[in-house]
């Protein structure tokens, strides 16, 4: 007996393409289990009508020849379970995820992924200051110039402030620690972010504790090196405000300096003009995958979160 294939059916063949394509927008918005009880379907009927979705999605986006990728890992599940997502910042989508953890061998598997054509047309790679990442891209990419993710910077400085907030609690006894107490969030957040009360209380707590006030004002100021589009002004800005640092009793902040310092080519790299990327997009893509992974969370399937992330960013079919 020989089965007919008809192009109209989806893979499950009780169901149209048409049917499971308008399955497969619906969860770009919803759970699987939110789909399942609004069109009467069984759970994994909707889950694998949405994978045939994803796949066309895939097939239509064609195989990616980027010319400068974003780089940054994501943790699957408890036990610093990693998993590696490569993005094209000009076209602004995801194109890989892989590798068993954020080794330089799980790296190059990207690499080989692309192939070597491809791989030698990279002209920008955006990274954080992980060496795996860093020296599997100097091997199988070293025509790329290479960046370090602002966010990412900005992040271990968020951190450095966190440890002064916290020597400062522990230095200050009884009535003086109240400014500090509770206040992680409102000092660690954007001026420009936090709500009217939020912003009152910053401004107590930067008026009761001069060594925080310091440290607040030097990480708002440290984002100024960004704006710089020669390297020479930014390396002043930068030597200047480790200058700012001294009789200040700021330890995390001068170990901040001190790995700014020995990263500098990968941040410098930001000033030349042919390396003007978005930078914000890695930050908004990790956001909307941390989304993808609350709606999955408890789901096994690797390769259904693979598909999330490689098409959350294609348009709709």
């Amino acid at each position: 007996m020989k089965r007919e294939q008809l192009e109209f059916l989806a893979d499950n063949p009780f169901y149209t393409k048409r049917f499971a394509f308008y399955v497969g927008r619906r969860c770009r918005q919803a759970t699987i289990k939110d789909i399942a009880q609004e069109l009467k379907l069984d759970w994994d009927t909707v889950k694998t009508l949405e994978k045939q979705y994803m796949h066309a999605q895939l097939a239509k986006a064609g195989t990616p020849g980027p010319k400068a990728i974003g780089i940054d890992e994501i943790s699957i599940r408890k036990g610093h379970t990693y998993r590696i997502v490569v993005s094209d910042l000009i076209r602004r989508r995801p194109i890989w995820f892989g590798g068993e953890d954020r080794s330089e061998a799980s790296m190059a598997q990207f690499y080989d992924w692309l192939g070597e054509s491809k791989a030698h047309g990279i002209r920008l790679a955006v990274m954080d200051m992980w060496k795996p990442f860093r020296l599997a891209t100097q091997a199988h990419a070293p025509q790329a110039a290479i960046l370090f993710d602002k966010f990412h910077i900005i992040r271990h400085l968020g951190e450095a402030l966190d440890q002064v907030r916290k020597s400062e609690y522990a230095r200050l006894q009884g009535r003086e620690r109240r400014y500090i107490k509770g206040q992680k969030y409102t000092l660690l957040s954007r001026k420009e972010n936090l709500t009217l009360e939020g912003k009152k209380s910053l401004k107590t707590l930067l008026a009761a504790n001069k060594r925080l006030n310091t440290a607040y004002v030097l990480k708002e100021s440290f984002g100024e090196l960004w704006s710089y589009e020669r390297e020479g002004w930014a390396r002043r800005f930068f030597e200047n405000w480790r200058a700012s640092l001294k009789w200040q009793r700021l330890k995390p902040y001068e170990k901040f300096a001190a790995m700014i310092d020995r990263h500098w080519d990968g941040i410098a790299a930001y000033c030349r003009p042919e390396n003007k990327v978005s930078l914000g997009f890695v930050e908004g893509l990790n956001n909307k995958i941390r989304v993808i992974q609350r709606r999955a969370y408890g789901l096994r399937d690797e390769e259904y979160l693979r598909l999330k992330i490689l098409t959350c960013m294609l348009p709709a079919l």
